[in-house]
């Protein structure tokens, strides 16, 4: 397993993050403790959760699985580099969400308590919150770091220009920050290209991608679709909206020889300014599909043609739309 530092800090975290969303609702305790063994086994150090997985509002049912799976021990929570994240509505009240310093504080100590365990390697916040400003929401982080409970911080969702906004309040202050940024990022949707990503770059600001699979749409859907295997309402969506380009992009994976998941999460992987693409089995053996992208490389030729099938945006702002 290769290992590469979390944005600017002195932190090292596995190329793939271990993504928990599924842990729950589509995989059972017994499989997830099964699955999160095996990853730690094959040397991913990296794990993402958060408060309101497994959607059952303020149960925090996938990071309570998570909790049962570190308490086992065997050096388990010392392994590992644990993020989950705050933002979602966590119960009936009008403080049960969003960035407030009251409801940071709140879910903060909601999470270490389902998770088992006494700090928070990185809490992410899981949107934006437009209602809450920079100075409340780094002084209730910076408090949170102070007594221990949370190591780094990082973002989800955020548009470039708020990421400098962040930063630049977080450096009045001699606050480290934000080290993280988790950004939908996958061959079909590719905006972030624009800005997001020479965001993160100059403010030394790792990229998480999510969904780099596009919810299974790059997962060989078509060819699953021809095996009898019902696609999922999202994925007949998508594939109403983009059949057309997967099936060439089916048809180029047969020609290099892999398959369209490898594929596709080996295409993320090549971008320099992404740390760990968040993968989320369901099954083992998307587990090991995962794992085996980390060894293809894909060729100048191979990027061109995909290029062709997913084009981008064009670059990046403002070159990818001004002279």
């Amino acid at each position: 397993m290769e290992y590469v530092r979390l944005g600017r800090s002195g932190l090292r975290v596995s190329r793939l993050c271990l993504g928990t969303m599924n842990f729950g609702p589509l995989t059972s305790e017994s499989d997830s403790f099964a699955i999160m063994d095996r990853t730690l086994e094959r040397g991913v150090n990296f794990f993402d959760t958060a408060d309101v997985y497994g959607w059952r509002t303020g149960e925090g049912v996938t990071e309570q699985i998570i909790g049962r799976w570190l308490a086992q021990g065997g050096g388990r929570r010392e392994r590992i580099v644990l993020a989950t994240k705050v933002y979602g509505r966590m119960g009936p009240g009008p403080n049960d969400g969003r960035l407030s310093a009251y409801h940071i504080r709140q879910a903060c100590e909601g999470s270490l308590r389902r998770l088992r365990t006494d700090h928070i390697d990185l809490y992410q916040m899981h949107h934006i919150d437009r209602d809450t400003p920079w100075d409340e929401l780094w002084q209730a982080m910076e408090v949170l770091v102070q007594q221990g409970k949370v190591l780094y911080v990082g973002s989800s969702n955020l548009a470039g220009w708020q990421i400098a906004q962040a930063s630049a309040t977080a450096a009045a202050r001699h606050f480290l920050g934000l080290v993280t940024e988790q950004s939908v990022y996958n061959l079909v949707t590719r905006m972030i290209e624009l800005e997001v990503i020479p965001a993160c770059r100059a403010h030394g600001i790792g990229l998480v991608p999510y969904s780099p699979l596009a919810g299974g749409l790059l997962g060989g859907a078509l060819e699953k679709a021809a095996g009898g295997r019902r696609a999922t309402e999202r994925q007949q969506r998508l594939l109403e909206r983009h059949g057309d380009r997967v099936a060439a992009y089916e048809a180029l994976c047969r020609e290099l020889g892999h398959h369209p998941a490898e594929v596709a999460l080996a295409w993320v992987l090549r971008n320099p300014a992404v740390t760990s693409p968040i993968v989320g089995p369901r099954t083992m053996a998307q587990l090991d599909a995962s794992l085996r992208a980390l060894e293809l490389r894909l060729s100048e030729d191979a990027l061109a043609k995909l290029d062709r099938v997913f084009p981008g945006p064009g670059g990046e702002a403002p070159e990818a739309y001004a002279w």
